[in-house]
């Protein structure tokens, strides 16, 4: 998936962000080097880049020693699934802002990150809109609001900077396998309204 530099929350404040990359892989060498290579590219690069990697047998590993330097924190370890590993990365993770960009995933320009930074934005979830890397059609059509958008069809990780404070405050359940992200979505959007 690609996530475009049209964000859809434009709140212009004089705050400024720090934001945390997390990157969830297991035995995805090649998407991986896709994601890697997107996020070393970027022109902003006042972020904290955490990997965090299932124990992969395919070559992962090595591939995350060769780009080390450019990471706050990584591991390559056996976790409980998907949901454990996206708790785990959050642990490590010092940004006001949080946003997933798993192995396969890239962001859609150079720019993405300095767009986020300059919307100044103090809202708790800051929305993009994300795209099929084949076709650069929307993965999901943005429809005016975040509970809306809940309710159509669901909120892209790759597209979504959200506030730690969040992340904390409704960890993902570990308990299921899929659906773990729709309960922090509805947690966040409509619980803790």
């Amino acid at each position: 998936m690609l996530v475009t530099g049209d964000f859809l929350n434009e709140v212009k404040t004089t705050s400024y962000m720090k934001l945390s990359i997390i990157t969830i892989n297991y035995n995805n060498k090649l998407g991986l080097q896709k994601t890697i290579d997107s996020v070393i590219c970027q022109t902003w690069k006042d972020y904290e880049w955490i990997i965090i990697d299932g124990g992969s047998t395919d070559g992962s590993r090595e591939l995350i020693e060769q780009y080390q330097q450019y990471l706050a924190y990584w591991c390559s370890e056996p976790d409980k699934g998907v949901y454990h590993a996206m708790n785990k990365g959050v642990s490590k993770a010092s940004g006001d802002y949080v946003n997933f960009m798993n192995s396969g995933d890239t962001y859609y320009d150079k720019s993405v990150l300095q767009k986020i930074d300059d919307l100044n934005s103090q809202a708790d979830i800051i929305s993009g809109k994300t795209v099929h890397t084949d076709s650069l059609k929307p993965l999901f059509q943005y429809n005016g609001s975040l509970l809306i958008q809940l309710y159509v069809t669901t909120i892209s990780h790759q597209g979504a900077f959200v506030k730690k404070t969040l992340l904390n405050k409704y960890p993902y359940d570990e308990n299921f396998k899929i659906v773990s992200d729709w309960k922090f979505w509805l947690q966040t959007i409509i619980w803790d309204l």
